[in-house]
């Protein structure tokens, strides 16, 4: 295996090892912590906007939202290396900020908005920059995982109520609104496609330098806690 591939694959296999140990101690001891997910235009919830990805409503929640973040997460560490933490952190902060902003009232926890954040992300930064790879990972994206539109409409809670798309759209704003802050820097335009477009123009040149989600009562297994709602993002 290339070894780039590798390296690329490490801290989206490192960030899955920690959610999954923070939901195995939360079974193995009966103790919720699913109070320190974001609670809309509450200020105690905005503790949330930095928890809330880390936290699941269960096994099967988490199973659902760990093959889109490998996925996803190593398109972004792969193609995008040189930014990917930027990116990833400032999605992270985006998303769960909206979600606090806009989201109606109860928890929500779960890393969905992450996983909306960057597949809108490697969309439309792939299609915005003259870069035929990115344009690939642009479309081979939206093939796997363009049924996810509808779940950050509210139609979706006529197929599932309770979906918060509020929470699935705070990703999607954040995702390209980081496909722009980020234009210029990372990968490059192909050459000839550079070229083509207009090479002489200084404003087209770019620096060298350069699943659903669920909100509904969360009754722990070991433990009732009520009030509590949840994010749940299932494969699209």
């Amino acid at each position: 295996m290339d070894k780039r591939i590798k390296l690329s694959i490490v801290p989206v296999l490192l960030f899955l090892l920690i959610l999954w140990l923070i939901e195995i101690i939360e079974f193995t001891t009966g103790f919720n912590i699913g109070f320190l997910g974001i609670n809309p235009r509450q200020a105690d919830g905005l503790a949330g906007i930095f928890f809330s990805p880390l936290l699941h409503s269960g096994f099967r929640h988490l199973i659902a939202n760990s093959s889109a973040l490998l996925v996803l997460g190593w398109f972004l560490f792969y193609f995008y290396k040189d930014i990917a933490w930027s990116i990833f952190s400032l999605t992270w902060i985006i998303s769960g900020l909206i979600t606090w902003l806009i989201g109606r009232s109860g928890i929500h926890i779960g890393a969905s908005s992450l996983i909306y954040a960057l597949a809108f992300f490697l969309f439309f930064s792939g299609i915005f920059r003259r870069n035929q790879k990115l344009w690939a990972v642009s479309f081979i994206t939206i093939f796997i995982y363009g049924s996810m539109f509808w779940n950050m409409l509210p139609i979706s809670e006529l197929i599932t109520p309770g979906t918060s798309w509020e929470g699935h759209l705070s990703g999607a704003i954040a995702g390209m609104c980081c496909s722009l802050i980020f234009i210029r820097k990372g990968p490059l335009p192909d050459k000839g496609i550079e070229d083509i477009v207009d090479e002489t123009d200084a404003d087209n040149e770019v620096p060298e330098n350069q699943p659903y989600i669920m909100i509904k009562e969360y009754i722990p297994d070991q433990q009732q806690k009520s009030g509590i709602r949840n994010d749940s993002i299932s494969e699209p």
